[in-house]
């Protein structure tokens, strides 16, 4: 896993690093300085470098990357927008450093005659909104249309929630430094942030031991968590998988939910669906065992049939296509306070409990929800501008209420496990936001529970190998034309890299394998 923090956090672990580890800030700041400018000279025109200034630690860097560029004969300039009585002790010493060696300082600059701007005039200490002379400021840079590089996090930018606190800069690039922020990886602040790229300046990450229940992002090593295929197994070794989905005339959703099951690696489908679908679906996927009912059979009647095709199962899927009749919410019912086995809700098995949180307090067992923002929205009886403000916040607020794991999709897909982890996805592409693409997360988060991989950890990683198989559609077809069966058609090229991945680290020795 790949940590991520809040801003807060990071002050946290800068402290620490000096206090407590005894590193000196101004150590720290020179190793910054020259990650930053070892991305200008490899990514950027260095013709004429502007770099812009305030008053805290950020500016400090930035003072330190104009005097490493200076002294490697590169034109660059400094512009302090921050007042110098409010210097830092570490940026007033860098100003000296920076004045001794010549650095030259522009006081009114023109934007548009440099090739490259360097803006380290917040970072992560911003926590209000810019205004005044810093308003005019950032709107001049974002204007010049002059190429930016960011210190740590794009100015302007919440570097905890991605929110532009009211105006901020586009950067092609941020540097930011020890973990990435979560405000550079949130819509909108990814779209400010441009290419992240994450540098070690020796900051301890010590305080937050890999067992902290914080933020990260899933990487390639994380699919150990999937247990390994047995090879003497049989179909009922990868685990049975009842899909409750599917009501009259909406079969689509239960095959695209039903065979992205089978394509994860579980070993037997069991579609639980109206009966009017009974032929469409031994046609579109002959894998899958089917158990119908009537759209007008009896809840008691209903029940009997569900608990018994529950009997077989080893884990449930309810939800795509399902409908919002008086069915979907009897087997919603069933499903959470009587199942004990992994449960996966989504699309109407989630409207079904809208009208019924209680059920939520009443679930039986482990249950993985996964929500777009409009299902949240119906969820939480919020606005969906409130849960897009601070996805990672509400999502805290949710899952302290309920005692489930919960994926909310988005641009930026946010799960937190019912262990208290927050994930948040960085793959997958505009081209997944399309009919059935949510159908498939919930078949694959399914398959994976069925393979005997634990709910906290199968969630995540259903998300990520969901967005690693929108990217090799969108990588075939243009994000465009991507539909929810090139989804599914990705999955076995996904497999397939990722045990590439895993014979290429394993070879080298630092890396158990991908199953």
């Amino acid at each position: 896993m790949e940590r991520i923090v809040t801003s807060p956090q990071m002050k946290r672990l800068d402290q620490f690093t000096i206090q407590e580890m005894g590193m000196p800030s101004l150590v720290l700041m020179e190793r910054a300085a020259l990650a930053v400018t070892e991305e200008l000279k490899k990514n950027f025109d260095t013709g004429r470098v502007l770099v812009v200034c305030g008053s805290g630690n950020n500016g400090g860097d930035g003072i330190a990357v104009a005097r490493l560029l200076h002294l490697d004969n590169i034109q660059a300039e400094i512009f302090m927008a921050g007042k110098m009585e409010s210097f830092t002790e570490e940026t007033k010493t860098q100003w000296k450093i920076a004045e001794k060696y010549g650095v030259p300082v522009v006081k009114k600059p023109v934007f548009t005659e440099y090739t490259t701007i360097v803006d380290a005039v917040f970072g992560v200490g911003l926590s209000r909104k810019v205004e005044g002379r810093y308003e005019e400021l950032l709107k001049k840079m974002e204007m010049s249309g002059v190429p930016v590089l960011a210190v740590d996090v794009p100015s302007g930018i919440d570097g905890s929630r991605g929110q532009v606190m009211g105006t901020a800069v586009h950067a092609r690039q941020t540097v930011t430094f020890a973990c990435a922020k979560a405000g550079l990886l949130l819509y909108p602040g990814a779209e400010y942030a441009g290419r992240v790229t994450v540098k070690d300046v020796g900051i301890c990450t010590k305080p937050y031991p890999a067992s902290h229940k914080g933020m990260f992002r899933i990487t390639e090593e994380d699919y150990r968590w999937l247990p390994p295929r047995n090879p003497r197994g049989n179909k009922g070794t990868f685990g049975k998988v009842l899909v409750a989905a599917g009501s009259e005339d909406m079969c689509g959703a239960a095959y695209f939910a039903a065979k992205a099951c089978l394509l994860a690696g579980a070993g037997m489908v069991r579609i639980f669906t109206e009966e009017h679908n009974r032929a469409v679906l031994q046609q579109l996927l002959p894998e899958a065992l089917l158990t119908t009912y009537r759209k007008d059979e009896q809840p008691e009647a209903l029940k009997k049939l569900l608990r018994q095709a529950l009997d077989w199962a080893d884990v449930a899927a309810a939800g795509p296509g399902l409908g919002t009749g008086t069915a979907a919410d009897t087997l919603v019912s069933v499903l959470l306070t009587e199942n004990k086995k992994p449960l996966v809700l989504d699309a109407d098995g989630l409207n079904a409990v809208s009208r019924r949180r209680e059920l939520l307090k009443q679930a039986a067992g482990p249950c993985i929800l996964t929500p777009h923002m409009g299902e949240m929205a119906r969820l939480t009886g919020l606005p969906v501008s409130v849960l897009k403000a601070d996805p990672v916040g509400q999502l805290e607020t949710f899952c302290g209420e309920y005692p489930v794991t919960c994926i909310l999709k988005d641009a930026r897909t946010v799960t937190k496990t019912a262990d208290g982890t927050v994930f948040i996805n960085t793959r997958g592409n505009s081209g997944m936001a399309t009919a059935g693409s949510g159908d498939v997360l919930c078949g694959i988060a399914a398959g994976f529970l069925a393979a005997g991989t634990e709910t906290q950890r199968a969630a995540p990683l259903a998300v990520d190998f969901h967005a690693r198989a929108g990217d090799l559609a969108a990588k075939g077809k243009g994000e465009a034309s991507v539909l929810a069966s090139d989804i599914l058609d990705a999955i076995p090229g996904v497999w397939r890299l990722l045990t590439a991945g895993a014979a290429r680290k394993t070879a080298a020795g630092d890396f158990g394998g991908v199953p």
